[in-house]
């Protein structure tokens, strides 16, 4: 038993450290419940080691850990393809717009409903590089309270954080970039112009057919909390696989 509690404190050790670049194949999940153990006071006489960290060690890890995890959401994307070619956070024509690209089709213009959609997952794709800073500044602004219930919290507790303290930000940030992106796209371009020569017309319509940079803003968004969520799941689960 103190041999398997030596390990754990190296393992821990590392992990603050040296950025998480741990050598053995263990799970995060054990970390952060050992830390939790030590921050709150409980079940010190098994692991007396790691009550000794301090609260700016176990911070200092979890910033490091969740720097790694952001970025890595960020990058996979706010690249070519990161929104379009990925079934998890593809970005569709609104519900009340099905009827466009389901008219566009039995027309045979298909080029014309692709370029639709595409154009807007396109959007996200340049947008989402703007949430790197945002997030980073909301890492650094952690405190020891909050680290303490990320750690203490539920599975995807950091990006809940992430979802309150970034949420306008990022959206303040990213809506005039899709804005731009979706009035140089064709068809896009073309049906935000009808929109906006419709007058009272578009009151019959839902919000997010009407204000569609709003529409894929908010999806930009969940597409982002979404890969951040799996990010975190990821850290937690094996911390091997997001070492430095």
């Amino acid at each position: 038993m103190a041999r398997m509690a030596q390990q754990k404190f190296r393992l821990a050790l590392i992990l603050l450290t040296a950025g998480f670049a741990v050598t053995a194949n263990a799970g995060l999940s054990d970390y952060l419940e050992k830390l939790g153990e030590s921050i709150t006071g409980s079940d010190t006489a098994k692991t007396p080691a790691l009550s000794a960290l301090t609260d700016e060690e176990m911070v200092t890890g979890l910033k490091q850990a969740l720097e790694k995890g952001t970025r890595f959401a960020v990058d996979n994307l706010g690249k070519q393809g990161g929104f379009l070619d990925n079934a998890k956070v593809r970005i569709p024509l609104p519900d009340s717009l099905s009827w466009v690209e389901k008219s566009l089709r039995s027309l045979q213009q298909d080029q014309l409903a692709d370029e639709f959609v595409a154009s807007m997952n396109h959007a996200a794709e340049q947008a989402v590089p703007e949430a790197a800073a945002i997030f980073s500044a909301a890492i650094q602004a952690m405190t020891v309270q909050d680290a303490r219930a990320i750690l203490s919290g539920p599975d995807d507790a950091a990006t809940r954080y992430f979802c309150t303290h970034t949420e306008a930000a990022l959206a303040e940030r990213m809506r005039p970039i899709v804005s731009r992106a979706t009035e140089t796209a064709g068809v896009t371009a073309s049906y935000k112009r009808m929109m906006s020569s419709a007058g009272g017309l578009t009151s019959l319509l839902s919000s997010d057919a009407t204000d569609l940079d709003g529409y894929v803003t908010q999806k930009t968004l969940d597409g982002l909390f979404l890969m951040v969520a799996e990010e975190e799941k990821q850290i937690r689960e094996n911390p091997v696989a997001r070492s430095t």
